[in-house]
């Protein structure tokens, strides 16, 4: 089934790598796509789904939009992912562009695939499967870091300085939308 990708117009396509990575975080919980929309817009259009979605009046990073009545092996749904909060996290993060929106994508996808982080043991678990889908399909995240931030698709891996862990005060800025 296809996975489609708007992106605004100073984006390049970066549809086939974040296609690979929702396959890749789908298929590690024993699922696969669809019907899958990929939505990259900015905090405005995010911030009114999430207040009409969620009652939550304010932008986030990534919204999951889950169109099955009841879990199956097959997912359908719409992720749709705030720039602005890519280009923000990123700097605050110290991670490329590429790398905060593969991240983003895979957290997005895990959500439409179950995954929950309303508990810290849901969290510990999230996390580490974005992490199993990050390192597995590092090929993806370069093609994505060469396409958003310009830098070469080599075999070398940037510095990443850890995340806050889970229960940290720092951890606490960090709550994801679902």
């Amino acid at each position: 089934m296809p996975t489609s990708a708007r992106t605004p117009p100073s984006t390049p396509d970066v549809t086939g790598p974040l296609a690979a990575l929702v396959r890749a975080a789908l298929a590690g919980e024993g699922r696969r796509p669809g019907e899958l929309g990929i939505v990259l817009t900015g905090d405005a259009p995010v911030r009114e789904l999430n207040r009409r979605w969620r009652g939550l009046d304010r932008a986030t990073d990534v919204l999951s939009f889950g169109y099955d009545e009841t879990p199956g092996p097959i997912v359908n749904g719409d992720l749709i992912v705030s720039m602005d909060r890519v280009i923000e996290q990123a700097a605050r993060y110290q991670v490329t562009r590429g790398k905060e929106l593969a991240r983003l994508i895979v957290h997005g996808a895990l959500h439409l695939a179950g995954l929950d982080h309303k508990t810290e043991a849901q969290r510990r678990h999230m996390r580490a499967r974005e992490e199993r889908v990050l390192r597995e399909r590092e090929n993806e995240v370069r093609a994505l870091e060469e396409a958003l931030d310009g830098r070469p698709t080599t075999g070398r891996r940037a510095h990443r300085p850890a995340r806050p862990r889970v229960g940290s005060p720092a951890a606490g800025r960090r709550r994801r939308a679902r």
